[in-house]
């Protein structure tokens, strides 16, 4: 199955893309936060971003869902600077704070994507893409006519502008979105971002418009579809119940998740006491029992080895109790 980038690099739709992506960063509303700084000028807004993409690092990664990282690897590209600021995240040296890394031109990055390729990674991972997805395209274009010819996955935390997303049609394979909050006050407190679960919920709508159910082949690798990332956090922070029926009444019970267990307290988390400790056994358990209350049986759970499948509603996995 070949990537729906390449018609779309042979019908115009990918041209048409990179030219309204990037006229949208002359007056900046590439996210909900709408800073409207000119980028193009190399103006910075809340993502601290200008012109140019800001690339972290990149590698075969072989930590992502099992249909995902295969044998050979997902091709990662951890992009620098985000347009969340969660008090707990994990990858806040790059991700916040003085945004380490390296800003790439259009060109370098497309020689990374075709490194990864030549790595024989199963697909190109973008990592926080959605404030560099103008600069992602223009490099798309460049690493098609060098040869890229496998499947892009779109690897975000979730809060993002539908009519963006609607923009990225025929030219993302496979989508991978959080469902981090299901209400706005925590949304703000923890991650500056108030109003995510109507965007989350609009935007992940549209990926399932675009993509469906996860497609996996004869070999275990996706090739196309969504899959939802869903961090179970302490005191049910999360909301788990209210994302779950979402999930199962507005997309599909057969959509596929992947139940995370992996917080720790890092970053700023010591600030708050509520986000101070790891989760519990019974609190991970208890958001499996809501994934089976809304009929949802597809995807994975997470225990300290790494991720497992998920079996199903009858099959409880038998999970170890974690520090």
């Amino acid at each position: 199955m070949k990537p729906a980038y390449l018609e779309a690099y042979n019908n115009g739709i990918l041209d048409r893309a990179i030219a309204q992506t990037r006229e949208i960063l002359s007056s900046c509303a590439i996210c909900p936060r709408k800073c409207r700084v000119n980028r193009l000028k190399d103006q910075k807004g809340f993502c601290k971003t200008g012109e140019k993409a800001r690339v972290y690092s990149f590698m075969a990664h072989h930590g992502e869902e099992p249909p995902v990282s295969g044998k050979r690897g997902s091709g990662t590209i951890f992009f620098s600077f985000c347009n969340m600021a969660c008090v707990y995240c994990q990858n806040f040296e790059f991700s916040q704070q003085g945004g380490e890394g390296k800003e790439v031109t259009s060109e370098e990055l497309a020689n990374i994507m075709l490194e990864l390729q030549g790595f024989g990674c199963h697909n190109i991972n973008l990592v926080s893409p959605t404030h560099v997805m103008p600069q992602i395209l223009q490099a798309l274009k460049s690493a098609i006519k060098s040869g890229l010819n496998i499947p892009l996955v779109y690897n975000s935390g979730g809060y993002e502008l539908a009519e963006m997303i609607r923009l990225m049609d025929g030219l993302i394979d496979i989508y991978l979105p959080d469902m981090r909050y299901a209400d706005n006050e925590t949304a703000k407190k923890y991650s500056s971002a108030n109003d995510y679960p109507e965007y989350n919920r609009q935007a992940v709508k549209e990926m399932h418009r675009q993509s469906g159910t996860a497609e996996i082949n004869g070999s275990g690798i996706m090739t196309k579809g969504l899959i939802i990332r869903h961090l179970v956090l302490p005191g049910d922070i999360s909301g788990t119940d209210k994302i779950m029926k979402f999930i199962s009444e507005e997309l599909s019970p057969e959509t596929y998740i992947s139940l995370m267990s992996q917080y720790f307290p890092c970053y700023k988390s010591g600030d708050f006491p509520e986000l101070s400790r790891r989760i519990s056994l019974e609190e991970y358990e208890s958001a499996q029992t809501i994934m089976e209350k809304y009929g949802l049986h597809n995807g994975w759970i997470q225990e300290a080895g790494g991720l497992d499948r998920y079996a199903g509603i009858n099959i409880k996995p038998n999970l170890k109790t974690r520090s």
